[in-house]
């Protein structure tokens, strides 16, 4: 039992006995004098003498165990926490602070010092090799990272209880209509669960690994459909599920397009079939009766009827070619990029080609595109119309754009145009014909005679703008941590191992420091899963407090009334944090000051923050005592983190250290023997002098 106490304490109850052993001494000596004495009066000489010499023993004991505790006791916790700090983290700063308590300790605190920078340099050269041995295959990893990233279609890994073990940047896209996609969130919280885990369960009783299910599912969230293929992954333990692989697309627009166009073909069927049934009674009469065709009531049906086909056709020809390239969506590409390109082909050709127009983004198959004006100049040259063109792009009042492919010499006729668009492009692909590329684009193209005399192919491009400054790039990062995929999960949040739990590490600023009045202005949070920070995995939102906020809060965190307004208000952004931190452990710094706030609004937002909880300043005391500072400033100094000033008393600077001092304090934790979350809890609860403890119901 005693070597569960702390060093001090042990020393301050070793220092207790002997004092406690000295008196006790003293008393058995008078006892044992006066037994033997029969001096009248030597009894009340001997207590007062007891008493006088007891009361200065326990001073003496008192005052030598206060100079042991100041100068070796409490030296050597400083010193014992220094080293394990360096240990257990990348400190490299020597102990010249812990040293200079340690002074008493002869030349145990050089040889501290000795050994942690030993250790420092140690870790320095083998860090140095390890960067150095895998650098390549960082760039590997970065490389296929990219690749996965800019698959166009979600990529989701997960376990065989659902939980998110990798997704790519589409998988964002798709499924953040439920909430953005985090590691080690079930995947059945943004997808209906019936599609998915009938298909799963087919598969895995299959036990094959080259086995795939096709599925059809929606999201939680705004019932998108989702078209699916699912792979088990390889049994690697017989013991454990094996995980899967879900590819997702979002087919919700090809079934809306492949309505419209049923839809279309249902209406053609029904306003063609009337007006050619009325045509062929008419045509009938006028077969049988050769003089019933000379009265105008028939001549005005006829015509009538003939009008309200050819209207028809018309309008539903128009609806057609406007839908027709919905089947295959086209790419965005700069005018300038295809000209460059087409110029280029026409030099290899040794044919010259100028360009003129406006740089404009069109929507079209560029590669396409191309490949027709090649083709189309080629064709110029070899039956000698000309060798020299210029490619000019128009813009016109509508959405579109005209290409003309312009040369100076006779005209190509209309009917040799005609037929050249039904030859293949290149012999190699006979089914991809200039007709083809047309109508994938839903347009035409016509030879005409312009105006100063010049010929011309037009191909209108029915789709175009104006060029602006391209926007920043879209992250499409992956994440993933394949280590999930091992990870066990049937401990309860007491028994489960400190790196097993999921974190999210949270901070708020507000209006001021009275959480029974004043209100939330932002928060900020960060998830740490498998013992890392899932750095793609942020939530900060600034907040409307629907008050104004003092100019003495703006001076400490830089929010202003301007910045906070149109911000979500705290029923909003409450809920959003609450789903961002669903199924983890909150950690903080002072959060029983945080927690205040969101609880106070708990009603409103319409959930319970009843997480486990964690705070960083009770940590800080169990790893290095009570006596120490526990500020963030303090906590972040000691454990080697900067926060740069600008991000000082942000809620997102603030989160970001507390996570990286919460990381570096978990090895700490571990090291002192606490290896489970109620192992710590039980600790954390001895300091509660210095901070309430939040995880009553836990």
């Amino acid at each position: 039992m005693l070597d569960r106490l702390s060093l001090r304490l042990r020393i301050l109850l070793f220092f207790a006995a002997l004092g406690l052993g000295a008196v006790v001494a003293l008393g058995l000596g008078g006892w044992l004098v006066l037994s033997r004495s029969e001096v009248p009066g030597l009894a009340d000489a001997l207590l007062q003498a007891g008493l006088l010499g007891g009361f200065l023993i326990l001073l003496l004991v008192t005052g030598i165990w206060y100079l042991f505790d100041a100068n070796v006791a409490r030296a050597i916790d400083r010193l014992a926490s220094a080293i394990r700090t360096r240990a257990h983290n990348d400190v490299a700063d020597d102990i010249k602070a812990e040293r200079e308590h340690a002074r008493y300790l002869g030349d145990l605190a050089p040889a501290a010092a000795e050994i942690t920078r030993s250790l420092a340099q140690t870790r320095s050269a083998l860090a140095e090799s390890v960067a150095r041995e895998t650098s390549r295959l960082s760039s590997e990893k970065a490389r296929l990272e990219k690749l996965l990233a800019d698959v166009p279609v979600a990529v989701l890994l997960c376990t065989a209880d659902y939980q998110l073990v990798f997704y790519n940047g589409q998988a964002v896209t798709i499924l953040e209509a439920g909430g953005a996609p985090g590691l080690d969130r079930n995947l059945l919280d943004y997808l209906r669960e019936g599609p998915v885990r009938h298909a799963y369960e087919r598969l895995s009783q299959l036990d094959d690994p080259e086995a795939a299910s096709d599925l059809i599912c929606a999201t939680t969230g705004s019932g998108r459909l989702l078209q699916g293929r699912m792979r088990v992954l390889r049994r690697t333990d017989h013991n454990r599920r094996p995980g899967f692989v879900l590819t997702l697309r979002d087919v919700t627009a090809d079934l809306a397009t492949h309505a419209a166009r049923e839809g279309l073909l249902a209406e053609v069927f029904d306003r063609v079939r009337r007006p050619a049934a009325n045509l062929q009674t008419v045509i009938g009469v006028i077969s049988e009766d050769a003089d019933m065709a000379q009265t105008p009531e028939l001549t005005n049906a006829l015509l009538s009827e003939v009008h309200d086909l050819t209207a028809a056709i018309t309008e539903l020809g128009q609806r057609y070619d406007e839908g027709r390239a919905d089947w295959r969506p086209l790419g965005q590409i700069r005018s300038r990029d295809l000209m460059d390109g087409v110029a280029a082909q026409f030099d290899a050709m040794g044919l010259t080609l100028a360009t003129e127009g406006r740089e404009l983004v069109l929507t079209c198959d560029g590669f396409e595109l191309a490949l027709l004006l090649r083709w189309l100049g080629e064709r110029l040259a070899g039956a000698d119309y000309a060798r020299a063109f210029t490619l000019r792009l128009m813009e016109e009042d509508g959405p579109g754009a005209i290409l003309d492919l312009i040369w100076q010499g006779r005209a190509l006729s209309v009917g040799e145009f005609d037929q050249w668009l039904t030859l293949p492009i290149d012999p190699d692909t006979p089914d991809l014909t200039p007709r083809a590329v047309l109508n994938a684009h839903a347009t035409e193209a016509w030879t005409e005679t312009l105006s100063d005399g010049a010929q011309a192919v037009r191909l209108p491009i029915p789709n175009a703008r104006r060029a602006t400054r391209r926007p920043a790039p879209i992250q499409r990062d992956v994440v993933y941590d394949f280590d999930l995929l091992s990870k066990e999960r049937n401990a309860g949040v007491l028994e489960s191992r400190l790196e097993d739990l999921t974190y999210v590490v949270f901070d708020t600023e507000t209006t001021g420091l009275t959480p029974s009045n004043d209100e939330i202005v932002q928060i900020a949070a960060v998830r740490i899963v498998n013992g890392r920070r899932v750095r793609r995995e942020v939530f900060d939102t600034l907040v409307d407090p629907q008050r104004p906020i003092p100019h003495s809060s703006t001076e400490v965190h830089g929010i202003t009334e301007d910045m906070v307004k149109g911000a979500p208000t705290i029923t909003e952004a409450g809920k959003r944090f609450h789903d961002f931190a669903r199924g983890a452990v909150l950690v903080a710094h002072n959060a029983p000051f945080d927690m205040e706030f969101l609880r106070r609004h708990e009603k409103g937002i319409g959930v319970r923050f009843d997480h486990p909880v964690l705070d960083t300043v009770l940590l800080s005391a169990v790893v290095f005592g009570q006596l120490e500072q526990h500020s963030l400033d303090a906590l972040t100094a000691r454990l080697g983190i900067t926060i740069p000033e600008e991000a000082r008393h942000t809620a997102i600077g603030d989160t970001v250290a507390t996570a990286d001092a919460f990381l570096k304090l978990l090895p700490m934790l571990q090291a002192r023997g606490l290896h489970s979350f109620g192992d710590v809890l039980t600790e954390v609860r001895r300091h509660g002098r210095l901070l309430r403890d939040l995880n009553a119901d836990v």
